[in-house]
């Protein structure tokens, strides 16, 4: 798991990096039921591999806009078929996508390199903990219990990001391995969104690699007036222009399309990304 984990973190220092995502949930708004099944996991994560992504996220709780949480016993029975398999059939690093120490400790078990908590290590208290003690990288993301359109969504993710970062640092979570991610489409407005992307460069005095999960979601409708599937274009062209303002790691559905754009723009641009 370190092994990965350490190729992982010295890659997105080099270039952009794509992060394949595997939901084996029955409600994820863009493909949830398509990979419950451990054959159609295994499948697609092989295939995500071999499309050239650098990790493979696995989430086993949808968190779209209206999910219904789940318990923990839940969470792990989802996962339990399938996520150790997928660690030793596929070559490159795995991350969970969870919100749960109980969750995130099995899965370090399993081998998994990073924990992806979409509430950066402050919903669970043990959280932090969990990471420092199984030695894994941790993606620490900005969100909100609520949408509040009068906010200044960039000085709320400061402070979000502060707090997260002294909550590894006592847990003594090394700062080389922490990620920031400013959350899209987590407690803000579609505006609030567009702002966060549009600030991504005002994150970068952290010295941390920032990554942007705008795959396939709502923000896109007002814009495109398209459904799920047809915000391809729309993805890439929001994740190129978030490069440019610094991210480094993309969350994306659809793995090839975003490593023949990235190589593009990587030969070009280089990798503004690095911390």
């Amino acid at each position: 798991m370190q092994k990965k984990r350490d190729q992982f973190l010295a890659l997105i220092a080099r270039r952009s990096a794509i992060m394949g995502i595997l939901n084996v949930t029955p409600d994820s708004f863009s493909d949830g039921g398509k990979f419950q099944a451990h054959d159609a996991a295994m499948a697609q994560a092989r295939k995500l591999a071999a499309e050239g992504a650098d990790i493979i996220d696995v989430g086993a709780e949808s968190t779209r806009p209206g999910h219904v949480p789940v318990a923990v016993g839940e969470e792990l029975a989802r996962l339990k078929p399938v996520l150790a398999d997928i660690v030793r059939a596929t070559p490159v690093p795995v991350s969970i996508d969870t919100s749960k120490a109980a969750v995130a400790r099995a899965a370090i078990a399993d081998g998994v390199a990073v924990i992806n908590d979409v509430w950066g290590l402050q919903r669970d208290p043990e959280m932090a903990d969990v990471v420092a003690a199984g030695g894994a990288a941790a993606v620490v993301m900005h969100n909100r219990d609520g949408v509040d359109p009068g906010l200044d969504i960039l000085s709320d993710m400061r402070r979000f990001f502060d707090h997260s970062l002294a909550l590894a640092e006592k847990a003594g979570i090394p700062r080389a391995h922490l990620i920031l991610d400013p959350g899209i489409g987590f407690g803000k407005t579609k505006e609030q969104n567009v702002i966060a992307l549009r600030g991504l460069d005002q994150l970068r005095d952290y010295g941390l690699p920032l990554l942007v999960g705008v795959s396939r979601k709502s923000l896109f409708a007002p814009i495109l007036g398209a459904g799920v599937d047809e915000r391809l274009i729309g993805t890439i062209a929001a994740n190129v222009i978030a490069a440019t303002r610094g991210a480094a790691i993309f969350r994306v559905h659809d793995v090839a399309e975003h490593v023949a754009a990235f190589k593009v723009f990587d030969a070009i641009v280089g990798n503004p990304g690095a911390p």
